[in-house]
């Protein structure tokens, strides 16, 4: 964690000199392995009695700095970064899950996220719940005996909900999971979810923290603040670890018993792992978040109110306009704005969404958001295209609906394109 303002951590944090050159920026370390000092060391290391760099499939100092960066951005005790959000979900769920254990989810999240819950999992013998995040009566009558955490977004994506975290966290403690909450839309400078009761927090880096649309990666955030061993729930953080000699985790880590255990076991088993020049452009990306995410929250209320008086617009779904469900939410967790991927409803329906996204010259029709460039997508034919009508309709992305990433151009400029383009 860290006293320095956002502004200050974001540049700050994590980044030291280089020991052996005084390089100000950190530098990309671009090493499979490290020289052990000797035999002692090398046994330390692999036994988790010191920490250090052993292969870089575990850990690597440009991705460390990066790591350090997360946890002191979004208030944790340690960060995990690996290669994109989905590898994230993985690894958050992978040291709590089992054979026949489930999570309950909401049913706004991103489309991939649904078919990554609903399908994917199964494969591992894991399964999910997906109910109405704000239906905190639901959500706890969905939670049985083999529920290992919940999970939603901060700000959903494609549909700008904010999700009543302080709420949902209750229902979470009150059953002894973990809340798990995606906050990439949010990014830690406009949200804070562990401020709110969040266990753990995974990100997409490909996103708002890099900005710039040219690398994946994903994070991990743990508070440091849930008891693993309150319960036999979790006996991967709890009960002796036969990798490694019967170490117990959260005995032995105390806060940082998720982390460890991501590294050692996560990272080294699954393999989802952040190549350092990857950590090199995030880090430089964050240097700018709070900038960056002033212009695009400023751009995005221009042009959200724009089209809500738009004729040819049936409704827009920014949770930063006072006709959003979510907009009195704003104030409690995200004070400094809503972010800038939200949603609208053509009244011309399917065939007028699909003139627009051909129509469009300065929006980029391409599968990502959070870019400094602005982005469009129909999302029932392309992001959540695997998922029912209903289910697209539950997430935000009806087949009459476009979805937008406003980055941060001129907000007029932007106007002027969405005008022309839908004719």
């Amino acid at each position: 964690m860290t006293t320095h303002q956002f502004e200050t951590a974001q540049i700050h944090a994590g980044a030291k000199p280089d020991p052996a050159t005084g390089a100000r920026q950190t530098p990309i370390y671009q090493s499979t392995a490290y020289v052990f000092r000797d035999a002692d060391h090398a046994a330390a290391l692999f036994n988790l009695q010191e920490v250090g760099f052993i292969y870089s499939r575990l850990t690597n100092p440009t991705v460390a700095a990066l790591q350090d960066r997360l946890a002191a951005l979004e208030g944790g005790a340690g960060a995990v970064c690996c290669s994109s959000g989905h590898a994230a979900q993985i690894m958050a769920l992978f040291p709590l899950m089992g054979p026949g254990l489930n999570i309950v989810a909401s049913n706004r999240l991103y489309g991939g996220t649904v078919t990554q819950f609903s399908q994917t999992i199964r494969r591992f013998g894991w399964s999910a719940k997906f109910v109405d995040i704000d239906d905190t009566d639901a959500l706890e009558a969905a939670i049985d005996d083999n529920t290992r955490a919940v999970f939603c977004e901060s700000i959903a994506n494609p549909g700008g909900h904010i999700a009543d975290l302080a709420a949902i966290a209750a229902v979470a403690d009150r059953a002894g999971v973990p809340l798990i909450v995606d906050n990439t839309t949010a990014t830690p400078y406009l949200c804070r979810p562990i401020e709110h009761g969040a266990t753990l927090v995974v990100t997409s880096m490909t996103k708002y923290l890099t900005g710039n649309g040219t690398v994946t990666g994903g994070a991990i955030i743990d508070s440091g603040r849930f008891d693993w061993s309150a319960s036999d729930k979790f006996p991967s953080l709890s009960a002796p670890e036969p990798a490694y000699h019967g170490l117990k985790f959260h005995e032995t880590f105390g806060p940082l018993a998720f982390t460890f255990h991501s590294i050692a076991i996560g990272l080294r088993d699954l393999g989802m792992t952040l190549n350092a020049q990857a950590a090199h452009y995030t880090l430089m990306g964050i240097e700018t978040l709070s900038l960056r995410m002033d212009r695009h929250v400023a751009n995005a209320v221009k042009v959200a109110q724009w089209l809500e008086r738009d004729p040819r617009v049936a409704y827009v779904t920014y949770a930063g306009l006072p006709s959003s469900p979510s907009y009195a939410r704003m104030a409690t967790y995200c004070p400094k704005g809503a972010s800038s991927l939200f949603t609208f409803s053509l009244k011309g329906g399917y065939e007028a969404c699909v003139q627009l996204i051909d129509r469009v010259k300065i929006f980029s029709h391409v599968a990502n958001l959070g870019d400094t460039r602005s982005l469009i997508i129909h999302s029932a034919s392309t992001t959540h295209r695997q998922l029912t009508e209903a289910q697209q309709i539950a997430a935000g992305a009806a087949p009459d609906v476009v979805r937008l990433s406003i980055g941060t151009e001129d907000a007029d400029d932007l106007i002027a394109d969405l005008d022309q383009a839908l004719g």
